[in-house]
């Protein structure tokens, strides 16, 4: 299983170039694979305040789209999500805290791949990068 993080939709609807690339690229290459990719909630979040906050509401729903049409899964954030979440973020001072949501969700889920090019997940124990 594989959490997919916002920054690969957000790629993937972008204007062109190499990190649209390798967003398009890995996706397909998962996908022919057949892993089982998921998300959380708060990837959905993350996409609605970037979008609104540099006016770009009409990015909205394409991103949206290509996230639910490339997950088999949503994972809820609730209340065992943002106590683990606390706990990462007051272990680990690295890690925001829409990094430590995530980081949550995969550790109570079980999964230990996250498709994102954000670099801060190469340092959480147990977690392995695939962008």
């Amino acid at each position: 299983m594989i959490l997919v993080d916002s920054n690969i939709p957000m790629y993937l609807i972008g204007s062109p170039g190499p990190l649209k690339t390798d967003a398009q690229r890995l996706l397909e290459r998962l996908v022919s694979d057949r892993q089982r990719l998921v998300t959380d909630a708060e990837v959905f979040q993350e996409i609605l305040h970037r979008y609104a906050s540099v006016n770009r509401r009409y990015d909205i729903q394409p991103a949206f789209d290509t996230l639910l049409n490339a997950v088999d899964e949503i994972f809820p954030v609730d209340r065992e999500t943002i106590e683990r979440a606390k706990q990462i973020v007051l272990s680990y001072r690295e890690f925001s805290a829409r990094d430590a949501v995530h980081l949550a969700v995969m550790k109570q889920h079980g999964i230990h791949q996250i498709l994102s090019f954000d670099t801060s997940f190469d340092r959480f124990p147990g977690i392995k990068r695939l962008a």
